[in-house]
């Protein structure tokens, strides 16, 4: 069982590792995610996410807390609706009604966050 929680891990990192360079795709959820299953298969590794400069401190609010920084609020609904823009201009109706909602859905979300 270790092992795959040690997989879930590595896979969740590389997900995270692609978020951080696309607008699109989150980054700290899925930091989360392996927090999870590192923290059940390798803690090493687990500290060194909860240890990272940037985005250990995200990881951490949000384990003890369940709170996002307004930083953090603001940088996610913004990718979002760069995100909805993106797809209004490439893919055109319908398909951006779906990055609306996701939009609305997510951002509501978000925003009702601890801070």
């Amino acid at each position: 069982m270790r092992q795959l929680y040690f997989a879930g891990g590595v896979f969740a990192v590389v997900l995270a590792a692609i978020g951080a360079v696309l607008p699109i795709m989150p980054t700290v959820p899925f930091l989360l995610v392996a927090v999870y299953c590192f923290a059940r298969s390798n803690p090493k590794w687990e500290k060194k996410i909860l240890d990272h400069p940037h985005w250990g401190p995200q990881v951490r609010d949000w384990n003890e807390r369940r709170a996002i920084s307004r930083p953090a609020k603001l940088m996610a609904i913004g990718a979002m609706a760069v995100g909805a823009v993106f797809t209004y201009m490439t893919l055109g109706e319908p398909w951006y009604y779906i990055s609306i909602a996701i939009l609305v859905i997510a951002g509501s979300w978000i925003t009702t966050r601890n801070e």
